[in-house]
């Protein structure tokens, strides 16, 4: 009897300890599932942590970017249907036909509201037999004579005489001299002109034919001349954007 009793006590002994082991391993295994359970979230965590910031920052750059295209975007100086932002001196007159702005009857100039220091502008261009025009840039209307030449640059457009179309012009004063004529009266062309600085290009039909460097004027308006009676200029397509220097 005595031997069937410890047998039991000693079966019931290995019984508890193989429960506890069995209870100790149970509790490893599950604490390290618990633990590879957290690694993930934590992993899953820091990379859409991470790829919120790089989506962040990315917005950041695209953003940037945009408002770079938009200081480069060409801007619109003429409407194509009427003379709002612009303002008449002199005794030409000024019309708006076919999306063509047209000037005629004598001298005078029409001036745009938009004032530019350093900037690039372009526009299409066609002038009548025996008459003179030009497109003005960092152009003032003066003080003393409202009514007369502007304070500016001129970039010449006229066929009859040798300070031609390509030429640049001061008030009364051919400057800056074209390397060669490339347009006729009565005929449309392109002209191109920058301004950075003291520096002023000149280009017609995308031909460099004038650069000259003159720091007297360095801010104004830009302007189309209406010069003698019976002639007429013809404009569209006028552009600007402003550039730094």
């Amino acid at each position: 009897m005595s031997d069937w009793s410890s047998f039991l006590r000693s079966f019931r002994v290995s019984t508890l300890r193989c429960l506890r082991e069995l209870r100790i391993f149970y509790f490893k295994k599950s604490s390290q599932r618990k633990t590879q359970r957290n690694l993930n979230i934590f992993y899953q965590f820091s990379y859409y942590k991470m790829k919120s910031k790089l989506t962040l920052l990315l917005l950041v750059f695209v953003l940037l970017f945009v408002v770079q295209c938009e200081a480069k975007k060409w801007k619109s100086l003429f409407n194509g249907q009427d003379l709002k932002g612009w303002t008449v001196h002199g005794n030409a007159k000024w019309s708006v036909k076919d999306g063509i702005l047209i000037g005629e009857g004598g001298m005078g100039h029409i001036y745009t509201d938009v004032s530019c220091t350093n900037f690039e502008a372009k526009g299409m261009f066609k002038v009548s037999a025996d008459g003179n025009s030009g497109f003005y840039f960092r152009a003032n209307v003066p003080t003393d004579n409202p009514d007369g030449f502007p304070r500016g640059y001129e970039a010449q457009i006229c066929h009859n005489q040798d300070a031609y179309t390509g030429w640049l012009w001061k008030p009364g004063k051919p400057t800056g001299k074209a390397t060669e004529l490339l347009t006729k009266d009565n005929e449309w062309f392109e002209y191109h002109i920058k301004a950075v600085g003291a520096n002023i290009q000149f280009w017609i039909k995308g031909k460099l034919v004038m650069t000259y460097d003159d720091k007297e004027y360095t801010a104004g308006h830009f302007a189309i001349q209406g010069h003698n009676p019976g002639m007429k200029i013809e404009a569209k397509e006028l552009f600007y954007r402003e550039v730094k220097k």
